[in-house]
This record gives structure tokens, C-alpha cells and sequence, in this order.
């Protein structure tokens, strides 16, 4: 009895851990914040569980700061149409989203458009 009741409870810890390691978007970003810059790539995390990107943004009085963007996973994006190539550094790109709760150059990518203005698929994460 001992036995299948330990058991029962390392099976149910196991399922624990992949359900809280998904979190909500929103938890992280503010959908009441709403964002659009244009940059330069300046770095790229083609990684899981979710894709990150770095553009430098110059304001008017020449000051340069560098954005965190979030992506869907890698899976995702390829699906997509996007690779490791996509989004080389050097190139300029507008892209819109939602600026972090905590961290205001933090946002998540709701549309993203290269340099020629073409817009690109972008993933939905979820809510």
C-alpha cells in the first residue's frame, strides 16, 4: 500500500512540473502599453523556450538604447518561415508589441518589418 502510494504521489509531482513552467504573456508584458520602435539588430538568441532579439534604438538626441524583444519558440518561427539567417545583425527593422511590466525595454512582438517594409509572420504566443 505504501509502495503504490508513493508511487501515485511521485506521478503526480512529475506532472507538476511542465504545467507551472508555462507562464502567461500578460505576467510579463503590459497589453496597456503598446509599442513601436525602428532599429538596428544588434543580437539574436535563436533558442527555446522562446526566441530573443536586440535592436539598438537611436532617439533624437542621439542616445542609443538597446530593446529586448520576445518571440515565439524556434519550432514556431520555422513554421513560420523564419531561420537563424532571418534576422542577420546590421539589419534595420520596425517592430511593434508590448513593453514589459517591470523592465520598459522589454517587450513582446506583436509585428515586425524588415528593412524593405515587408511585413513578417509573427507567432502568437499564448495568453
Amino acid at each position: 500500500m505504501k509502495l503504490g502510494v508513493l508511487a501515485l504521489g511521485l506521478a503526480l509531482s512529475a506532472l507538476a512540473v511542465p504545467v507551472s513552467a508555462h507562464h502567461s504573456w500578460t505576467a510579463e508584458y503590459d497589453a496597456k502599453k503598446p509599442i513601436k520602435v525602428s532599429g538596428t539588430v544588434s543580437k539574436v538568441e535563436w533558442t527555446n523556450p522562446h526566441t530573443h532579439f536586440y535592436v539598438d534604438v537611436t532617439d533624437a538626441s542621439g542616445k542609443v538604447t538597446t530593446w529586448n524583444f520576445e518571440m515565439a519558440s524556434t519550432p514556431a518561427l520555422e513554421r513560420g518561415g523564419w531561420s537563424r539567417k532571418t534576422l542577420p545583425v546590421g539589419t534595420q527593422v520596425t517592430v511593434e508589441g508590448f513593453a514589459g511590466r517591470n523592465v520598459v525595454e522589454r517587450a513582446i512582438v506583436t509585428a515586425f518589418r524588415g528593412p524593405d517594409g515587408k511585413e513578417f509572420f509573427v507567432p502568437k504566443l499564448g495568453n
